[in-house]
């Protein structure tokens, strides 16, 4: 492989699935495109992005979203493309499409939720069940003065009580703000303030690996900067009798909420009111807050659900994730919409044993699993027999999300879990998409690592520097259209929602991602573009250098970063996290050095290969290569408050 322009990596590798007949004629998909005399999927997808007032109108149908008041307008883009308004006039609170509309239908008594714990018991809750529960924490929070629009805090492991307070919160009209559960004190406290919240919903602690973790008191130390929280609710998760509550703010859950009543009203709502401020991290400066509304993001993520990995009603679909990541929100809302069911597992998937993740999907008879790349490179060097052990012939389809896929992963996954016979629904957007732009899907073959193409409404495209298609090279994925989930803008900062998104090119989403589409139409993604190395001309992706490095047996992951060069504009270091028991030596790094420059040609020979103990990582599992970048450099690391370890950066500092 020779280092150019139009890098030749992922192309040339061989389709490995080809779509089953009979599981496209009995899809979600194929009965939407009967209902609209559409012909095939390449159509559907061109007329999705040509009239997107006709599509989102018949997603809206398809999903029976019903209105407390119909919408007279689909989408108004009278103040441009970047600033649409949906369901224009409508009024609607999404839980009545989440709960309400099921409880007189005969999925009342389906489940709706199912809970496992570390420690090995499980909960599972009927729609009815799981209404009941909403409604008493409604309740709960109407007693204590909250209500429509006050924004309400959530760091919380992932337990029963979780979701009802998350869906109690839509249901009394407030604004959800998801934290994750492994943020510290100032990750918390900033997001708080911006947004005014008024209550958090906490736990005393959470249980990881058999050990107690607490989390009310970071809370605490958080909420010292944030005045406007008046109510803090407290879950009983560990036992924590020593557990710190401060008089008059502070209440246990089992002392305001059992006792409510069992109904409660749903606040009426307008559909483009505010749902949900989900806080992301900037390159810089302070954290981003994307702004939903009732008919975006839920309606987004059901469609994708629906549509792309083709869940339907009575089936259980269990994503690897925390609420404060997008993917919390979406497995919430998506399934509910689509009278599915969820499962939360509050636990480290890889205890007590390396086989954890299985066994829940063989319990509970998982039929669509989402998880990352990372996990599967954590658990594959323990071979296929932890898989073997557990029957998983209720899966339909493994989804991921997170990182991108190596070959070698992807190929393990396929055979291991899916017996080379159901798809990999790789999935790939953003919380500012409110879901996938790129997904795999039953209608598309797909080859390791790739995505089937765009998700029907998303107008994806990739282009050059000068913002013109093209295929069979390396460009960046932007948008041409918009879609009914894309956020509304960042909370109190319409200016850098516009400098993010908006500024390349006219009219046009530039989503940060560098992308390519091969000879067969299927597409990747190759890490963030403002990550991609420029070596004398010549451009690469991170996630190419790192394909080739964690392809060596000794190598478990490994992150690849641009750094300045006076004659080649920049240069190619190498981080890399060794196997259990590996030590680093100068013959391995010549090696790896050797290896990429075989791979990738001369010009792009490291300029050095490191070894460190860990990768920073967010929660969902990115590695942040900006962040490794600067800590190499020297520089500020801007914000870090995503990360699930703030002490890898340290492992970077110290890498030898």
């Amino acid at each position: 492989m020779t280092a150019t322009n139009q890098p030749t990596f992922p192309f040339g590798q061989e389709i490995a699935w080809q779509p089953n007949p009979e599981w496209m004629a009995a899809s979600n998909l194929q009965a939407f495109m009967d209902r609209h005399a559409i012909a095939s999927y390449d159509e559907l997808l061109a007329r999705s992005i040509d009239d997107i007032a006709w599509f989102w109108d018949a997603v809206l149908a398809d999903l029976d979203i019903r209105f407390a008041q119909p919408y007279s307008q689909v989408v108004d883009l009278s103040d441009g493309i970047q600033s649409p308004r949906w369901c224009v006039g409508g009024r609607m609170n999404i839980i009545h499409n989440c709960l309400d509309k099921w409880q007189e239908t005969p999925a009342a008594d389906r489940p709706a939720f199912i809970y496992a714990a570390e420690e090995g018991q499980s909960v599972t809750l009927s729609y009815t069940e799981l209404n009941a529960e909403v409604c008493r924490c409604a309740n709960a929070l109407r007693s204590l003065g909250i209500g429509k629009g006050d924004a309400v805090g959530l760091y919380m492991p992932m337990t029963p009580k979780l979701v009802a307070a998350f869906l109690a919160v839509v249901k009394i009209g407030g604004v959800i703000l998801p934290l994750f559960s492994g943020y510290g004190p100032s990750a918390i406290s900033s997001r708080l303030a911006d947004a005014d919240a008024r209550a958090v919903f906490t736990a005393d602690g959470l249980q990881r690996r058999g050990k107690r973790v607490a989390l009310k008191p970071v809370l605490d130390e958080a909420l010292a900067a944030v005045p406007t929280v008046q109510r803090v609710i407290v879950v009983n998760r560990t036992g924590g009798a020593d557990t710190p509550m401060q008089a008059g703010r502070d209440i246990w859950w089992h002392d305001l909420v059992p006792q409510q009543a069992d109904t409660a009203q749903t606040e009426p709502t307008s559909a483009e009111d505010v749902l949900m401020i989900i806080y992301t991290s900037g390159t810089t400066g302070r954290p981003k807050g994307a702004v939903h509304t009732h008919c975006g993001f839920p309606v987004k993520a059901a469609q994708d659900m629906r549509q792309a990995m083709d869940l339907k009603a009575g089936e259980l679909i269990y994503w690897m994730t925390d609420m404060g990541w997008m993917m919390g929100p979406w497995l919430v809302l998506g399934s509910l919409l689509n009278g599915a069911a969820m499962l939360f597992y509050d636990g480290a998937p890889d205890f007590p044993g390396v086989d954890r993740v299985w066994e829940l999907c063989a319990q509970h008879r998982v039929t669509h699993l989402g998880l990352s790349p990372v996990f599967i490179r954590g658990v594959a060097p323990h071979g296929p027999e932890p898989v073997a052990r557990h029957d998983l012939s209720a899966l339909r389809a493994v989804c991921s999300t997170g990182s991108p896929w190596d070959p070698d992963s992807w190929r393990w996954v396929f055979e291991n879990v899916l017996g080379s016979a159901k798809p990999i629904l790789n999935y790939t957007g953003g919380t500012e998409i409110s879901g996938g732009i790129l997904a795999g899907n039953f209608f598309k073959p797909l080859k390791p690592a790739a995505f089937g193409g765009p998700i029907p409404g998303m107008a994806a495209d990739v282009v050059d520097e000068t913002g013109h298609s093209v295929r069979g090279a390396v460009g960046e994925l932007v948008i041409r259209q918009p879609w009914i989930g894309m956020t509304r803008g960042f909370w109190r900062d319409r200016q850098r929602y516009v400098d993010t998104y908006w500024s390349r090119f006219e009219k046009v989403w530039l989503h940060g991602d560098f992308c390519a589409v091969d000879e067969d139409g299927l597409w990747y993604i190759l890490g963030r573009s403002d990550d991609v190395i420029k070596v004398a001309g010549k451009r690469v992706g991170p996630a190419e250098v790192e394909a080739i490095v964690n392809s060596h047996p000794a190598v478990t992951e490994s992150a690849a970063i641009g750094v300045p060069d006076p004659l080649k504009d920049n240069e190619v270091v190498v981080f890399a996290v060794l196997k259990s028991g590996v030590q680093p030596s100068e013959n391995l790094r010549t090696e790896l050095e050797e290896l990429v420059t075989a791979e990738l040609g001369r010009p792009l020979k490291p300029r050095e290969v490191k070894f460190c103990a860990a990768l920073p990582k967010t929660r969902n599992a990115k590695v942040m290569n900006r962040i490794i970048r600067a800590a190499y450099l020297g520089q500020a690391l801007g914000d870090v408050s995503s990360l699930e370890d703030a002490g890898a950066v340290a492992a970077i500092q110290n890498a030898c």
